[in-house]
């Protein structure tokens, strides 16, 4: 049977993107917010604490001088600074910086400091530092743009040793020519520090963002990362200390007035199994208060609701990002910065007990024991640290644990991160999938498949590892055949990481099917909530009486995550088709869903996914105004172009929504998602010798997009333009070899 057209261009496209991940920056000039000063004396005990406020760091140093002489000097202590000749690090005498024609100046007057600039308006102008932002092995600095916002600049300092290639200006992204109007240029969006970095950056932050204004009046308590950016707000502790008799059983019994108890290592010891030598927690970890609240920071992720450190799960307020493309390679090894909470979620590590503080002192930053003696806290020296072990000379390259368990990923040009998965080296699935290892990131005159001779010649039959996910994901990425039952076999084996089992769950969605959609389902109900919200995430797009009967359940999740990503899928759903109750309990959560877009309403994904909302709803005044509002914020965001396109398309206005994709087009013209669009549309309107060139230029500008080539082909076919259908096909195999689609039409073709 031959494909037509006509199965496959009706629903036309729309992006769901609830998630706008990654490090960028967006700014306000940022006004610290008042101290709380705790009384002096307190005579008297009550029963229940009040609401806990912050009070700073001043209120901690008494009782805990140790903790504080730890912190100060760290990386979170200067995470963010005032300017001044103590904290600049970089070289502001008069120097300069030229890349791609454009030239950076450096200079000072007295304690104020300039950088005269290419600004938002492309010619250069002379901004003021107001802070500076991080300090090893490089140093930003933030200037100020209107609407209150501070902007973090490409130029940087590298502050390491002159000895290590350090104290030299550099840009963040020395092989990309970034115009002033793009995004990531200093100016845009994605360099914007108060939605992107300030959250992990200072203490107690509100990003105070008003949508009608396009401003910011960002405040926080404390500039830097303190006390209660981990440990909460302190006011109910500080009163807990204060009493006069602080034993009282009312009071111990709400933890002293904290928000966080981290105790998850309390009593807790590591012995060595007498016959494997591997290390043994003395009892489960039962809780992970402590790696939750870290992963807040140090996770990729989206933030969707304030979080205001009062004790709440991380999915109260954020949603991790899951092993996807571009982030983590198939086997889950770092790609981009993904900054360590999914790694170590992969980790037998984590699924063994280790909490961050085994390795790491919390306060000082720092490993707890250099070299491997953080491993060999818990690991056997006899067994591990041994040439019988690493292969190698000892106290040479090779001989670290780090070495072959944490390869390192350069980022941002000088920092060096390491992947916290601490897997097995597999230069095996190097050779089979084109992952990276260890091995061959020092050995890289030599192959893959050297380093697998090697592996098995030291260990005859050796393990893979506890990550074993990493074919059923490549063959999700790559559309094969078989993709289906490989992310069905991974979604049920408990015993791999939840992480990629979220993964498995979300990447079923284009492949969904009768013998599928119950395992998905069951996925629904897992206890790890970030399966839970992998699975909703898959049920975009089918029928809305399955999507109901499957996700309902979920509208009283206590993950609020999760049940606003229920409810996003919902949100179509009439009160003529459901009773009156579950109406309004689905009316509340949607109003909590518009609450977290509202929330990152300065990035175009929520004006985007509001967008959607409204849309969903038949409010279409209000979604072209969201989609409209998104390609303000940035012109190179190409899901509102498709996404406002998509609503002419099911309002019968096709025509409006192809000029929409042609202005997309005339200011993004290497984006091959928008000629794909304006193919679909062209065929609609049954102009389809303009829909072939938009195709084909789709195909040439993506030419690994299976998608793409597969209705390029079809479409050619249709035109009765077989051989150039052969041609296309042949070449698109060739790139994705396992793709079932493209496969399919191989016997089609006359």
């Amino acid at each position: 049977m031959i494909v037509s057209l006509a199965c496959i261009l009706i629903p036309g496209i729309l992006y769901s993107v609830f998630m706008m991940l990654g490090e960028g920056r967006d700014g306000s000039k940022a006004v610290p917010l008042p101290l709380q000063t705790p009384s002096e004396t307190v005579t008297h005990v009550k029963p229940v604490f009040s609401e806990p406020e912050y009070v700073g760091k001043s209120a901690c140093v008494d009782c805990h001088q140790k903790e504080v002489e730890a912190w100060t000097g760290s990386h979170h202590d200067l995470a963010m600074q005032e300017v001044n000749q103590a904290t600049v690090l970089g070289d502001f005498d008069q120097s300069e910086f030229e890349k791609d024609g454009e030239v950076t100046r450096f200079s000072k007057q007295g304690e104020v400091y300039y950088v005269t600039t290419v600004g938002p308006g492309g010619t250069a102008e002379k901004y003021r530092v107001a802070y500076v932002y991080g300090v090893f092995p490089l140093q930003q600095y933030l200037l100020e743009l209107p609407g209150g916002r501070l902007q973090a600049l490409s130029v940087s300092w590298d502050s390491r040793p002159q000895q290590e290639g350090g104290q030299r200006w550099f840009h963040l992204y020395p092989d990309q020519k970034i115009h002033h109007t793009e995004a990531l240029h200093w100016s845009g969006m994605q360099q914007n520090w108060n939605f992107t970095c300030a959250e992990c950056h200072s203490t107690n932050l509100d990003k105070n963002y008003d949508a009608q204004s396009d401003r910011y009046d960002t405040r926080w308590s404390e500039l830097d990362v303190s006390c209660e950016a981990c440990h909460g707000p302190a006011s109910n502790h500080v009163e807990w200390a204060q009493q006069q008799d602080n034993s009282a059983t009312e009071l111990t019994s709400l933890n002293k007035g904290l928000t966080h108890v981290f105790n998850e290592r309390q009593g807790v010891h590591w012995k060595s199994n007498a016959q494997t030598y591997n290390p043994q927690r003395s009892e489960p970890r039962r809780t992970e208060t402590e790696i939750q609240t870290c992963a807040a920071c140090h996770s990729r992720r989206a933030q969707l609701f304030e979080d205001d450190r009062k004790g709440q799960a991380l999915m109260q307020s954020y949603l991790p990002s899951n092993l996807e493309p571009g982030l983590y390679h198939v086997d889950g090894q770092i790609d981009d910065e993904v900054y360590v909470y999914g790694s170590f979620l992969q980790s037998k590590m984590y699924a063994e007990g280790v909490t961050c503080s085994d390795c790491h002192n919390p306060h000082s930053l720092e490993l707890k024991v250099s070299g491997n003696g953080v491993c060999l806290q818990c690991h056997n020296a006899e067994k591990f640290e041994s040439v019988s072990h690493h292969f190698h000379q000892q106290d040479e390259p090779g001989s670290q644990c780090v070495d072959c368990h944490m390869p390192s990923k350069l980022f941002m040009q000088v920092d060096a991160r390491r992947d916290h998965s601490f897997r097995i080296p597999r230069p095996d699935l190097s050779e089979q999938l084109g992952t990276p290892n260890a091995c061959n990131q020092c050995h890289s005159d030599k192959s893959a498949s050297w380093a697998t001779d090697r592996i098995n010649a030291w260990f005859p039959g050796p393990k893979p590892g506890h990550q074993q996910f990493a074919h059923a994901l490549q063959a999700a990425r790559l559309g094969a055949g078989d993709a289906e039952q490989q992310l069905v076999a991974l979604l049920q084996r408990p015993d791999q990481p939840a992480i990629a089992r979220a993964t498995a769950a979300q990447s079923l969605g284009p492949y969904l099917s009768s013998q599928s959609l119950p395992e998905l389902a069951n996925a629904l109900s897992d206890p790890d909530p970030l399966v839970r919200a992998g699975a909703v995430q898959a049920f975009d797009g089918l029928p809305a009486e399955l999507r109901w009967q499957s996700l309902s359940p979920l509208l009283t999740d206590d993950i609020r995550v999760v049940r606003t990503l229920a409810a996003s899928q919902l949100a179509d759903i009439s009160a003529q088709h459901i009773s009156a109750d579950q109406f309004s309990l689905l009316q509340s959560v949607v109003q909590e869903y518009e609450q977290a877009q509202k929330h990152n309403a300065d990035t175009p994904a929520s004006r985007v996914n509001l967008g959607n909302l409204y849309g969903s709803q038949s409010k279409w005044a209000a979604a072209q105004g969201e989609y409209q509002a998104a390609i303000k914020l940035d012109p190179g965001w190409i899901p509102a172009y498709i996404n406002l396109a998509d609503m002419h398309r099911i309002r019968g206005t096709d025509d409006e929504g192809k000029k929409i994709l042609s202005d997309g087009i005339e200011r993004n013209p290497d984006s091959a998602a928008l000629y794909y669009s304006l193919g679909l549309l062209q065929i609609r309107l049954q102009d389809k010798d303009k829909a072939l060139k938009s195709l084909a230029e789709a195909v040439q500008l993506s030419p690994e997009n299976e998608r793409y080539s597969y209705v390029y082909i079809v479409a050619l076919m249709e035109m009765g333009q077989s051989a150039q259908a052969r041609l296309v096909l042949q070449q698109s195999l060739k790139l994705n070899p396992n793709a079932a689609n493209l496969r399919s039409l191989k016997n089609q073709l006359p």
